[in-house]
């Protein structure tokens, strides 16, 4: 989406204090986040610089508020009152930072690519912020696979890897996030839902779908970067997140499902089994088959 025209990508901001603010990682422009320029005129439109921020304020405040724990509170139709300073307090260095990147950029639409669902859950309680959450879901068992995998962080120059998880922790986190991301729809916060197979599967479409759902006016033009197969990407700043945003030029888009044949088969049915509920609910067949590089998962009786 930061390819489209007033939008600007922001990477997950969620983790923008620990490994940005203050570990120095590497934004997505390849630059340590203290040079980034972007970054720093960021910081000194929310906060009058960087230095000013406290971040061990902030990694506090997280702790407090901002856990999936949390989130049957927030969800609530009023905060309680032991929670409501500390939200707003919270959700007020987000809003600084959205402020201030549309500002930089020139941009009307700012994505924060963030995977928490508490964090949703909190911004709900900014007024001033306009949430429009783009929930996208996959397969709940090629996540389990993705997340077996050891993935090195370049921003950390092969210093340490992305997290891992077993199968069956990953099937509960799926469940948990994807189950707290509907509960913010039933509050009444705007939600699209996103299948990763569509996405891949039809990019330009998708990508129409969520500029109309974030209010972006687009032309035939401003999507001439992404075809059925691939798409061109400029260098971005995205502060952190999958690897792949160091990634630019022409992306190959393809459907990866190399899980149907890589995750054994007892971890197959055990996240179905657990996931199949929420599975059912976004069309995903409960017994898959076929072979990886198919891209078919199909059930007894399913016509696709």
């Amino acid at each position: 989406m930061g390819e489209l025209p007033g939008v600007c990508a922001l990477g997950e901001v969620v983790h923008l204090w620990q490994r940005d603010v203050r570990d120095d990682e590497r934004c997505g422009c390849g630059a340590p986040f203290s040079a980034c320029r972007f970054w720093q005129l960021v910081g000194e439109r929310a906060f009058g610089g960087w230095h000013r921020v406290d971040v061990y304020r902030v990694l506090a405040l997280k702790e407090a508020v901002e856990r999936t724990r949390h989130i049957p509170r927030l969800a609530g139709s009023r905060l309680p009152d032991d929670l409501r300073g500390l939200v707003e307090e919270y959700a007020g260095y987000y809003r600084a930072i959205y402020t201030a990147a549309a500002e930089v950029s020139g941009a009307t639409v700012v994505v924060d690519s963030s995977k928490h669902s508490a964090l949703a859950h909190c911004l709900r309680w900014a007024p001033d912020i306009d949430l429009r959450v783009a929930h996208v879901v996959r397969d709940a068992r090629g996540v389990a696979y993705s997340w077996t995998k050891t993935v090195g962080r370049p921003e950390t120059d092969g210093a340490d890897t992305m997290t891992r998880y077993a199968p069956g922790r990953s099937a509960l986190l799926w469940n948990a996030h994807n189950a707290a991301f509907g509960l913010l729809a039933r509050r009444g916060v705007p939600v699209l839902r996103v299948r990763y197979e569509q996405l891949v599967g039809a990019p330009v479409d998708e990508l129409r779908r969520l500029a109309a759902f974030t209010g972006v006016d687009l032309s035939g033009a401003d999507l001439g970067f992404v075809t059925g197969t691939y798409a061109d990407l400029r260098v971005g700043h995205s502060a952190a997140g999958n690897p792949m945003r160091f990634e630019v030029g022409r992306i190959p888009l393809r459907h990866d499902d190399t899980w149907m044949a890589a995750l054994p088969p007892g971890q197959r049915r055990l996240v179905g089994a657990v996931c199949a509920p929420l599975l059912r609910a976004y069309g995903y067949p409960l017994r898959a088959t076929g072979t990886a590089g198919t891209g078919v998962a199909t059930t007894p009786g399913d016509p696709r």
